[in-house]
């Protein structure tokens, strides 16, 4: 194993100089975006201009910019989405206050462990492909904290965050005063979503759960239809140590007289949500069952597949997305919207398959598989516990085959780090741990000390700085004359993969 190289030291290279020099430059901004974005200019000396990306950037206009970095800093200074008192009580009490937003438009609710985002947008794109406005809140953010709250499929503009945030805050304010304890960063994002999607106004609201699901900030919505996809171990400090006891609180989402549309699950988790299920009348859909996937191919930048929705047959379907595990997302997603427009139940019949066609090709998901570089191919996934880095193997496998790929690594301090590692192991040649720039960020001593006992001490190397790590990673790649067949998979956390989209220069 590599020693670390601290942080702080700099050789006299013309690289680390000008690297140097762009932090100085940035010394009024926040110090860890600052240099994040240095690294980034440094990167792409080297790898050429990137096509353009719908992950939004920091506000060109330097007051606006002030402005949504003074809300980031309110919001900061509030619990984070790791420290929580287990309760609805806080945003019931600022949804009244409010007037009841959430109630002035349909929803889809989606909860589970693995997937949720990536069929948020799946479905966000459905229902736009069919002339409703809607919008989608979603966690944790890539890159930008307006990715959060979208509107007809992308991010809030930074000004209307902002003045959303304005709206609230007096109300936000008035809870405050009136609870044991302060609204949450989360529970105040969840307030500004509810506000926002009913000033739109949104035809419907796409909404993924923050965490679990009977007491998450987001359960005050009434949705029509419950989305939960692949349950699997994760907070288990906060959601319990089985897949049933976190079916249990994730099958708080399923309201009275919905519809479930349910994922393959583990036995004993399925058998939870079905009791719920019967309990509050709701109707079940099944993957497997009433719904799922005919067929799937490999195609050039993603697959075709055939689906099987609640009305029929959806062939030809191309999907930008690499993996098995998308595809079943996808299949997920095509159920929750014919189930929103009573297809299979009120109605007879499918949607209309060209429009279906045409949405689910202009499906993206940022962070996911994600290509960001070619020459070596740098490929972003977020996979953040053994069940997704599992989906994420495979699917890198599948749609890559790399003679040599190189693993970047930077975990949460909180997260299985040693079953994520091991996930990972019979397709990394040689692992580079490094770290994120936050607070929950898991020191890179500590995970490489681990990645030692999986991979062993020759197959890993430490750079603690992330761009030195993505640096490593790509020298690496190169090795052995294997350059047009070697890959870098960088991984581990959202947040990590976030800030190597920036230093890679995905704006």
């Amino acid at each position: 194993m590599s020693e670390p190289r601290p942080s702080d030291r700099h050789d006299a290279s013309e690289s680390d100089d000008t690297f140097a020099e762009i932090v100085d430059e940035a010394t009024q901004r926040d110090p860890d975006l600052a240099v994040i974005e240095a690294g980034s200019r440094t990167l792409r000396t080297a790898s050429g201009p990137v096509p353009g990306d719908e992950v939004p950037a920091r506000p060109a206009d330097p007051e606006v910019d002030k402005a949504l970095r003074a809300v980031e800093q309110e919001l900061a200074g509030r619990w984070g989405e790791t420290k929580l008192e287990p309760s609805v009580a806080r945003i019931a009490a600022l949804m009244d206050v409010l007037g009841e937003p959430q109630h002035a438009y349909p929803s889809i609710h989606i909860t589970g462990t693995n997937g949720k985002t990536s069929t948020a947008r799946m479905i966000e794109a459905l229902l736009g492909a069919f002339d409703l406005r809607t919008g989608r809140y979603t966690s944790p953010h890539v890159q930008s904290i307006t990715e959060r709250i979208s509107l007809d499929g992308s991010p809030m503009d930074p000004e209307r965050f902002i003045e959303t945030y304005q709206d609230i805050k007096p109300y936000v304010e008035m809870v405050d005063a009136q609870q044991p304890y302060r609204l949450s960063f989360f529970e105040v994002l969840t307030g500004m979503a509810y506000a926002a999607f009913a000033d739109a106004p949104v035809d419907v609201a796409v909404v993924e759960v923050g965490m679990g699901g009977r007491w998450d900030a987001t359960n005050v919505i009434d949705a029509s239809v419950a989305v939960v996809t692949p349950i699997s171990l994760d907070h288990t400090d906060r959601l319990g140590t089985t897949p049933a006891e976190i079916a249990g609180e994730k099958a708080g989402v399923i309201k009275q007289d919905a519809t479930v549309i349910l994922a393959q699950q583990p036995v004993d988790a399925a058998q939870v949500m079905l009791k719920k299920a019967v309990e509050v009348d709701a109707t079940v859909a099944r993957e497997g069952m009433e719904f799922g996937i005919v067929s799937r191919e490999i195609a050039v930048g993603g697959q075709l597949l055939t689906l099987r929705g609640l009305g029929g047959e959806y062939e030809e379907i191309f999907l930008p997305l690499y993996g098995a595990h998308q595809a079943h997302n996808a299949a997920v997603a095509l159920s929750a919207v014919e189930a929103f427009f009573g297809i299979g139940a009120e109605q007879p019949g499918s949607l209309d398959h060209d429009t279906i066609r045409r949405a689910f090709a202009s499906v993206r998901s940022p962070g996911r598989l994600e290509v960001v570089r070619s020459s070596p191919t740098v490929v972003l996934d977020a996979a953040h516990n053994p069940a997704g880095a599992r989906a994420t193997a495979e699917g890198l496998s599948e749609a890559f085959g790399f003679s040599r790929l190189i693993g970047v690594v930077g975990a949460s301090d909180d997260k299985d780090v040693r079953g994520l590692l091991e996930a990972f192991e019979p397709i990394f040649a040689e692992v580079v741990i490094t770290q994120n720039s936050t607070a929950r960020a898991m020191n890179a001593d500590a995970l490489a000390a681990i990645a030692v006992e999986v991979f062993g001490g020759d197959r890993v190397q430490v750079e603690p700085r992330l761009d030195d790590a993505l640096e490593a990673a790509i020298t690496l790649a190169e090795e052995e004359n294997e350059y047009a067949g070697a890959g870098v998979l960088v991984t581990g956390s959202v947040i990590t993969v976030g800030e190597a989209r920036l230093l890679l220069g995905r704006h």
